[in-house]
């Protein structure tokens, strides 16, 4: 998974496959996703990111199987 973050447009890319890209649908006016050829989830795009997502309190963390 890769995520970068623009700040001169405010948009956030999270690509989750290096999958060739072969449909984008518009969730809502500020949330694209990109799917593959199998409708599996490549990227989604965030425009006016600081207004959509907490930008400033950005956190990963990954939890154990118990």
């Amino acid at each position: 998974m890769d995520i970068k973050y623009f700040p001169d447009t405010d948009t956030l890319l999270i690509s989750f496959t290096n999958k060739e890209i072969v449909e984008t649908r518009d969730l809502n006016d500020n949330v694209l996703i990109d799917l593959d050829n199998d409708g599996n989830l490549v990227s989604m795009t965030i425009e006016h990111a600081q207004r959509q997502a907490n930008m400033g309190n950005f956190s990963y963390q990954q939890m154990t199987a118990d």
